[in-house]
């Protein structure tokens, strides 16, 4: 069975070209094209599509609104096409809060160069998509103090633990809210943080930003050459892999514009080998969801070096594939369901932590 995508775009241009590369595809086919959102709700109804590709800016009716009604009265995998600008990676975070499950750029239709990999990465974000678990999101208020994010958790209390310690996370598809929802439940004096999200360039500090609003901790996208502090959360900018490496005493991020691993930069394998490296059995290791492999081997890497890993479960999962893969290589030391994983992680480290700085 071939996967049905419409195609919702205000561009006659963009709608071409999406059309071209999806129908190029072996296992994909084209059911539709929109050019607003009000002729796109009657070829829903006509084509029953498995994943919708919606345009973030359109006339007659928002995208976001669109996407609101659609992920309230028909729940389906929606990947929503964003121009490079600051307006439309605020609304791309936006809408991955209303539901839809990944992002692409637009393309950019003067460079014939890139256009075989482009292609390539719209493919492997709407088969990710097909196979999604579409499920009720919680909307915050974007606009909330700092101090209205969730919840977080009991203090720490122990200076010495927290400043040791570490925890790197790595996520792809569905990892924008998963990152979010693990952030903001982290107290005040957590360890530092260090993450990857597979996000591309001029996304990564909207998406810091919008996080250091909600969360009680400081989020950053990294800058490289910073100290490691506690309390603290560092994005991997989009356009380099972030790795930690250490200064004396004190932990630093690096910032390394080398090939993609496992054809993404930042990868999340690139942040784990180096975590394995300087930091030991001083890390916890995340993985969360999303498509693909990176990270896996990483993890493992952390775990022989003695780190102790927590996978996401299949169940609170978008897409199981990097948790999958992480635990079928024997690099999870816990599968934990997303809601409960910021309170198993503070757990081991308080009940572990003291225990292994002394060793």
């Amino acid at each position: 069975m071939k996967i049905k995508v419409l195609i919702v775009d205000d561009s006659a241009l963009i709608r071409s070209v999406m059309k071209e590369i999806i129908g190029s595809q072996p296992d994909m086919e084209v059911v539709g094209v929109a050019p607003d959102p009000i002729i796109a709700r009657d070829l829903i109804k006509q084509t029953n599509p498995d994943v919708l590709t919606l345009d973030v800016e359109m006339p007659r009716m928002d995208g976001l609104d669109f996407l609101e009604k659609l992920m309230r009265l028909r729940p389906m995998p929606v990947v929503m096409v964003s121009s490079l600008t600051e307006r439309g990676s605020e609304i791309t975070l936006r809408a991955l809060e209303l539901g839809a499950v990944d992002f692409v750029t637009k393309p950019k239709i003067s460079i014939q160069s890139g256009m075989q990999e482009y292609t390539d990465m719209i493919a492997d974000k709407i088969r990710a998509a097909s196979k999604a678990s579409i499920r009720p999101r919680s909307v915050p208020n974007p606009d909330a103090p700092k101090s209205a994010g969730g919840e977080s958790l009991p203090q720490m209390r122990n200076p010495l633990l927290s400043s040791e310690k570490l925890i790197i996370i790595g996520a792809s598809t569905g990892g924008t809210e998963a990152i979010k929802e693990f952030l903001i439940r982290m107290p005040s004096d957590c360890p530092g943080i260090l993450i990857t999200q597979h996000m591309p360039e001029g996304f990564t500090r909207s998406f810091a930003q919008r996080l250091d609003n909600l969360c009680k901790i400081s989020v950053k996208e990294a800058a490289g050459n910073e100290r490691v502090l506690p309390g603290h959360a560092y994005i991997a900018p989009g356009h380099s892999h972030l790795k930690l490496v250490r200064s004396g005493a004190n932990y630093m991020t690096q910032l390394d514009q080398g090939p993609p691993v496992n054809r993404h930069r930042p990868s999340v394998d690139v942040l784990f080998n180096s975590a394995a490296v300087c930091a030991g059995k001083n890390a916890v290791g995340v993985i969360l969801t999303g498509m693909g492999k990176d990270g896996a081997q990483g993890m493992l890497e952390m775990k022989n070096a003695g780190a102790y890993n927590f996978a996401q479960d299949e169940a609170s999962c978008v897409v199981f594939g990097m948790p999958r893969e992480a635990i079928a290589v024997g690099a999870s030391n816990e599968v934990v369901a997303l809601q409960a994983m910021p309170g198993r992680v503070l757990s081991y480290l308080t009940e572990h932590g003291s225990r292994a700085l002394r060793v």
